[in-house]
């Protein structure tokens, strides 16, 4: 598979037979991004991933790269792995998201960096190209204040493992236009999931709710009103929870959690304000699975792992 952007062909129609854009960019190869350009992939898009540099831009391909073979083993797609390989591109350049008819901006959630991030990106676009953030939290209009066509740009929040996920979280800014509605929906039912429209308010619909659930449980993890494995199982075996809050707050990484509280909190009021479990275990690097320990010790992951420097759009 070739990392060069000039690789994916330039001449293609606007869109694929499903609908989405045939060229579609994604800013950020991380975690969130690679599952992003992993999903438009699979449903036939050609992609280009820009990272901020080239080892960056080489892990993103490699997250790309092992995502699509997983579904070509599990039989998920009757592609060929050739095929798909072969719509993949990376670069560091912005100017390579020309031609995109749609780009999902997936860095993390810093709002001064996003805006930064989405006004380069549309100062490269054509003019009926859409924009969209993966933001999982974070205001669609303050972000849209930077742009100067926010009628094209909304949230896509995306769920982590976006493969395995069944929901898109779509939001709609003051400014959006019907239009984009209409088309976000369609492209997350041409990505085999379904759309949960929501507008813009401080944590969506997910975050707010996923956020409070597991903020409790802490509470109560923090109050000895039972172990993290009891809190879980009564979610998931008395409310039928894939998983438990507090394991997912492991998944989704507690720096990131914590950051999202925090937001609510200066947003929608105290109710969403941190327990000190959090802050303490952030502070002493147990950030989730990613670095090995968490609410739960997990074994794929040493204590010494580095934090994912793109975590934005895991789910909340």
């Amino acid at each position: 598979m070739s990392g060069d952007p000039t690789s994916i062909p330039t001449g293609i129609p606007a869109s694929i037979p499903t609908g989405i854009p045939a060229r579609v960019g994604v800013l950020g190869g991380g975690r969130m991004g690679a599952g992003i350009a992993h999903a438009f992939c699979l449903a036939g898009s050609s992609v280009v991933v820009v990272e901020r540099d080239d080892a960056a831009a080489q892990a993103g391909l490699g997250r790309v790269t092992r995502a699509l073979a997983g579904s070509v083993e599990r039989g998920t797609t009757a592609a060929p792995l050739a095929d798909l390989e072969a719509r993949i591109a990376v670069s560091t350049d912005y100017a390579d998201f020309r031609g995109c008819g749609l780009v999902v901006e997936a860095v993390p959630e810093d709002p001064a960096l996003k805006r930064q991030a989405l006004r380069a990106v549309e100062d490269v676009l054509d003019d009926g190209a859409w924009l969209a953030t993966n933001t999982s939290s974070l205001s669609v209009d303050a972000l849209a204040g930077a742009l100067q066509r926010p009628a094209r740009f909304c949230g896509l929040h995306f769920f982590n493992p976006v493969p395995a996920s069944a929901l898109i979280e779509v939001v709609l800014g003051t400014g959006t236009s019907a239009e984009l509605e209409d088309a976000a929906r369609s492209w997350v039912a041409a990505l085999g999931k379904t759309p949960v429209v929501v507008r813009d308010s401080p944590g969506f619909a997910s975050s707010r709710l996923g956020v409070a659930i597991a903020l409790e449980a802490m509470r109560m993890l923090e109050e000895g009103v039972a172990t993290a494995e009891d809190i879980d199982a009564a979610m998931v075996l008395g409310y039928r929870h894939p998983v438990g809050p507090l394991r997912t707050t492991d998944l989704v990484g507690l720096d990131v959690r914590l950051g999202i509280a925090e937001y609510l909190e200066a947003t929608l009021g105290p109710r969403f304000g941190p327990p000190a479990i959090l802050r303490e275990k952030v502070a002493r690097g147990e950030l989730g699975r990613k670095s090995g320990r968490g609410f739960f010790t997990w074994g794929d992951a040493p204590p010494s792992a580095p934090t994912d420097q793109n975590p934005s759009r895991q789910h909340q």
